[in-house]
């Protein structure tokens, strides 16, 4: 793991290159560089394609990496489109929990009846995620795979326990969400993989849950959101806890001091301000055009205080 120093100099190097302008030609890059597009019919013929094309990528829904090509922050030889492969496209219960093959839409997941009843973050969160229309052709797989710092669905994955099942020439692999996401846009995927589906866990019974997030725009990646799910006692007290952050580090994080000290607490007015407080330590994203360091630190803890509040409550209502 990078050291802090190192993760700093690593933010701005991507934000250097983020902004799209070379200076030593005095222009901005908005047009993709030329690749190959390549139909898969199977998961099989994916993984062929993309041990037959070293730099190809994966086209499922496209509404972050075509922007990315765009900018030139992916280049890729070729992309490979699996949106036609039927076997991806279902959303099923497995063991009751979620799981979601790496075609299925945004949308199609946040309506999905079966989904919310097994673990209601989802749809809570998935709300957030841009705009209908966008939500109407990306895939949550995409999300979890492109793996902004900022997004929403990789922060519920890990705050889930949840995992992604990879696939390559050497078989498939399970890859825990707190092992996945490695830094900003960088996952432990391998050049010859593709991640055919992703699971999100059950909510334990009678948990309670919530998710709060501040952007600049409805629609935006979030400058700061947080998701809570919280486990009583009889006696009303905490007994298990667990919170995620997204848009404060170079990846989603679990905010593991926090859970440990609301664990035993009756969540109390004071216990909840100090959790928030202690949620300000987790923020390593540095100042940049969406906002201070500072602030984050205050939105990290004010969105902390409210979703134990909102959590909290649905667990006393059962």
């Amino acid at each position: 793991m990078a050291a802090a120093g190192d993760e700093l100099r690593m933010w701005r190097n991507f934000q250097r290159r983020a902004r799209f302008f070379r200076p030593d030609v005095g222009e901005c890059r908005v047009k993709p560089p030329l690749f190959d597009y390549l139909v898969a019919r199977s998961s099989d013929e994916a993984i062929r394609l993309l041990s037959d094309n070293p730099g190809a990528m994966i086209l499922a829904g496209g509404q972050s990496l075509i922007p990315a090509m765009n900018f030139r922050l992916a280049s890729p030889s070729a992309l490979i489109d699996i949106s036609r492969i039927a076997a991806l496209k279902s959303i099923d219960i497995v063991d009751g929990n979620v799981r979601v093959g790496a075609a299925v839409k945004h949308r199609d997941l946040e309506q999905s009846d079966a989904a919310f009843a097994v673990n209601p973050l989802m749809r809570t969160a998935l709300h957030y995620v841009a705009h209908v229309p966008i939500r109407n052709r990306g895939t949550t797989v995409g999300s979890l795979c492109h793996a902004d710092a900022a997004a929403e669905m990789p922060m519920i994955l890990l705050l889930s326990d949840g995992w992604v099942m990879a696939e390559g020439p050497n078989g498939q692999r399970k890859i825990p969400a707190a092992e996945f996401f490695e830094f900003h846009m960088t996952t432990t995927r391998e050049a010859d993989e593709m991640i055919v589906s992703a699971t999100f866990p059950a909510l334990p019974s009678g948990a309670g849950y919530a998710f709060a997030e501040f952007a600049r725009r409805k629609g935006d990646y979030a400058v700061a959101a947080v998701g809570a799910i919280l486990e009583c006692d009889l006696d009303g007290r905490v007994a298990a806890a667990r919170l995620a952050a997204c848009g404060i580090a170079s990846r989603p994080i679990r905010l593991f001091d926090v859970e440990a000290s609301l664990v035993g607490a009756n969540l109390s007015d004071a216990e909840i301000d100090a959790a928030g407080e202690l949620a300000k330590e987790a923020v390593t994203a540095p100042d940049d055009a969406n906002a201070t360091t500072a602030y984050r630190q205050h939105l990290l803890a004010s969105l902390t205080r409210r979703v134990i509040r909102e959590a909290s409550e649905k667990v006393r209502k059962g």
